[in-house]
């Protein structure tokens, strides 16, 4: 593993940055603070700053030479709406806000390879480095996006990457094709007719009827969907009644649906509809059908999965970078993959043996209230990111 020394020297004041970003957590769309931090130290390093993309978004700018290719490179900012149990110095000081899933850990790396490669220009080209609000259910890449991220900043492929408790830290993984899937969410209410507890026969029951819809909805996954298309159905939440012996007037069922492709996303909509339509039907109740589909699925391309897989071969050697199994979470770098070519990949965060004294008795894993993010990646990441950029724009174009 080479690891590049200015990084390494940097690497303590990068770790004080993300643990102030730790300690000062913001959600989606509120990265206010985190944003200002990320702002002044690029400036400070002579890196032209372009802010309010997706309203908290910042976007670095790093020039050299005259070549007119391109590069991004993501990281996400914000926090999690959660309470976290850990007790060190850089524990979340606002109750109901966590770095829970390592974006503080992902904007220090990115900003340690920001200011190498501010002063060392080992390149010919620009670097864009895209600083992304509201990844967590905000659709912060979308609303980038939609402000003319890639008008303002055009640029030939993205890259982006996630820590991943559990795979050691000095190891990747990395896949062609779909590695996160799509994330949807779909609310139904069932209307039936009240009646007393012991007279059910004078009202139109819902909650049976909710009981038909869940059993049904499975047998789009079992014979409607291929067997080898994945798919995802999840009843979370159904929510009726007010006492024990009143039969309801209405019941309220609630979820997610989670594909790799479009295609298996739009059967199980139209199956999920014609389900609860007709179900409801055949009791006598009515039906009202609500699916919102968040992100789309994360698909990596190619050309781009064989560069990452490269370079981080190099890097780390090639025993290192694993195949990664795809997930059923879903990533809103999704996004930029529908426009710009590019790959999503995973840096190893350890196994939690990292986590000073005062941490939650919890595994370090993600969205988990005692999870830190593992300071050892941060020269790791950094350098990483230098790597792909030198490597990007010396290739020949495409």
């Amino acid at each position: 593993m080479k690891l590049i020394e200015s990084i390494l020297a940097d690497a303590a004041s990068i770790t004080a940055l993300r643990r102030d970003i730790h300690a000062h957590p913001e959600l989606c769309f509120e990265e206010e603070r985190t944003s200002e931090l990320i702002a002044k130290a690029l400036a400070d390093w002579g890196i032209p700053v372009h802010r309010g993309l997706g309203k908290t978004g910042v976007v670095g700018i790093l020039k050299n030479g005259t070549s007119d290719r391109a590069v991004g490179l993501r990281a996400d900012i914000d926090a999690l709406p959660m309470t976290e149990k850990n007790r060190f110095a850089h524990a979340s000081r606002h109750a109901g806000k966590m770095h829970a899933c390592g974006h503080d850990g992902h904007t220090a790396m990115l900003l340690a390879a920001a200011k190498h490669l501010s002063k060392h220009r080992n390149y010919d080209g620009t670097v864009y480095l895209v600083f992304q609000p509201a990844e967590e259910g905000g659709g912060g890449a979308r609303e980038m996006i939609r402000d003319g991220l890639f008008e303002k900043f055009p640029m030939e492929a993205m890259f982006g990457a996630h820590n991943w408790p559990g795979m050691a830290a000095g190891q990747f993984a990395v896949t062609n094709g779909p590695c996160f899937a799509s994330s949807n969410e779909f609310k139904i209410t069932i209307r039936g007719k009240g009646a007393h507890g012991a007279m059910p026969h004078n009202g139109i029951d819902p909650v049976p009827v909710a009981c038909q819809m869940v059993q049904a909805f499975q047998t789009i996954i079992t014979r409607n969907k291929r067997p080898i298309d994945a798919g995802v159905i999840s009843v979370t939440m159904i929510h009726t009644g007010e006492a024990t012996n009143v039969v309801p007037d209405s019941c309220e069922m609630q979820g997610t649906v989670r594909t790799f492709t479009l295609p298996v996303l739009d059967l199980i909509e139209h199956r999920m509809r014609d389900i609860a339509e007709h179900t409801c039907r055949a009791f006598g109740a009515e039906c009202e059908f609500e699916f919102h589909r968040n992100y789309p699925p994360t698909i990596n391309h190619p050309d781009e999965t064989a560069f990452v897989r490269r370079v981080l071969g190099e890097l780390v050697g090639a025993a290192n970078v694993l195949e990664f199994e795809p997930t059923m979470g879903a990533e809103d770098f999704s996004y930029f993959l529908l426009e710009k070519p590019g790959c999503y990949f995973l840096i190893g965060n350890g196994d939690g043996s990292h986590r000073e004294g005062g941490h939650g008795l919890g595994p370090c894993m993600l969205h988990n209230p005692s999870y830190d993010f593992n300071d050892e990646l941060i020269p790791l990441g950094a350098t990483m990111w230098v790597r792909l950029a030198e490597a990007w724009l010396a290739q020949p174009p495409r």
